[in-house]
């Protein structure tokens, strides 16, 4: 599995029985070249020892929030930022729930809160505490905020009883591990280009004629592609959200300015046009303000339509182009005339009409219309949700 050699791993263990399973997990990424740093909470201490821990990780073990002796370190922020990956194996149902909630009581809890790194968390529990209602609600919201989830498996548990819940297999675990770093490495080689949120068509130098738009789905896209390993190139007009790490943003105001920064930045491997770019621009705009009593009818012309201009470019077309289509009714019918007439790959549309998704809201509800005539529908989930759902359909179209 050389894709683990020299990752750096950071693994935290919780307090319960399955905890044994950690040490076979720390032999492993060790004889794969990974260096390994440990987190024990106060209860896994009851099932392991931090000798054996350091035995086999060659490492100090951590496990103070507060420690006088290297305080000045700051272990939950140093840990946190030397880390590749974040792996919480055993993950008991307490430590789901404080993650869940963002609490940060202890090293453990509070690394986690102070990473951006990808964090694996490989739940251990008892097959009614898995299946507990609570439980489910705080695993969704950790799968919402990108984490990803190995297991648990069906198995005899420690208490005699049989079912969901048991904790994934060493080996699992570390092939999980190991494929996430070649998706990782595979997807380097794909360059991909987004655009999002509104554009303003200026009237004069303070009034614009504008779409609808938060650009939080578009962002939440070119999150995931930049997470995955895609050379990512986001194209937003005016929105009010913060910069992707690892992702080059480029802001415009106009569908002209849009339209010359997407027609600057390919060709790329996947475009994906989920801006409301303006159909309209002001053909009379006024370089000074103009007064209400001077207002009259404004004549409009029309703007480029990007995602057409690009999907019929002989020489710059991306090998992928996805659109999207925003609806109050028919979606399925307008979704597949704009597919047909944009000339464009995949149409992913939304009845905005429906309450909780679509424009501000953080959640979403889509279907996608292929090229191939085939279609999904997928169900309401957060935007970062759809967002991951759509990339991991890009990559295997890709690939």
């Amino acid at each position: 599995m050389t894709n683990l050699n020299r990752k750096k791993i950071l693994l935290i263990i919780c307090g319960g029985i399955a905890a044994y399973k950690s040490l076979e997990v720390i032999r492993l990424l060790k004889k794969n070249g990974s260096n390994v740093k440990t987190i024990l909470t106060n209860n896994a201490k009851n099932f392991i020892t931090p000798l054996s821990v350091a035995s086999l990780s060659k490492e100090k073990v951590y496990m103070d929030l507060f420690n006088s002796d290297n305080e000045s370190e700051m272990d939950h922020i140093s840990l946190s930022r030397w880390a590749d990956l974040i792996l919480i194996a055993p993950a008991t149902a307490n430590t789901i729930s404080k993650i869940s909630f963002g609490l940060s009581d202890d090293l453990a809890s509070t690394v986690v809160f102070a990473s951006d790194k990808k964090i694996f968390i490989a739940p251990a529990m008892n097959v009614r505490m898995w299946e507990n209602q609570s439980n489910k609600k705080n695993l969704k919201k950790l799968i919402d905020f990108g984490h990803e989830i190995i297991g648990p498996e069906i198995g005899e548990m420690a208490c005699g009883e049989y079912g969901m819940g048991k904790m994934s297999e060493p080996e699992t675990i570390i092939n999980c591990i190991n494929n996430y770093f070649k998706k990782l490495e595979n997807n380097k080689k794909f360059r991909a280009l987004v655009t999002a949120g509104p554009t303003h068509e200026y009237i004069d130098p303070v009034r614009f004629i504008s779409n609808k738009s938060s650009g939080k789905q578009g962002y939440e896209i070119a999150k995931s592609l930049s997470e995955n390993g895609f050379d990512t190139t986001l194209i937003s007009g005016p929105v009010n959200l913060n910069s992707i790490k690892g992702v080059n943003l480029i802001k415009v105001r106009t569908a002209d300015e849009m339209l010359q920064a997407t027609l600057n930045n390919l060709p790329t491997d996947v475009a994906i046009f989920s801006a409301a770019v303006g159909d309209f621009k002001v053909k009379n705009k006024k370089k000074e303000k103009i007064k209400k009593d001077k207002i009259s009818e404004l004549s409009l012309e029309k703007n480029a339509d990007i995602l057409k201009h690009i999907s019929n470019h002989n020489s710059l077309r991306p090998k992928l182009v996805v659109g999207f289509s925003a609806e109050t009714n028919s979606l399925k019918n307008n979704s597949l005339k704009k597919l047909s007439e944009k000339n464009c790959d995949w149409i992913i549309g939304n009845n905005i009409s429906e309450n909780d998704i679509g424009f501000e809201s953080d959640f979403n509800k889509v279907s996608i219309f292929y090229k191939n005539n085939s279609e999904e529908s997928l169900p309401k989930m957060k935007k970062s949700s759809l967002a991951n759902e759509i990339v991991n359909r890009i990559i295997s179209h890709l690939n």
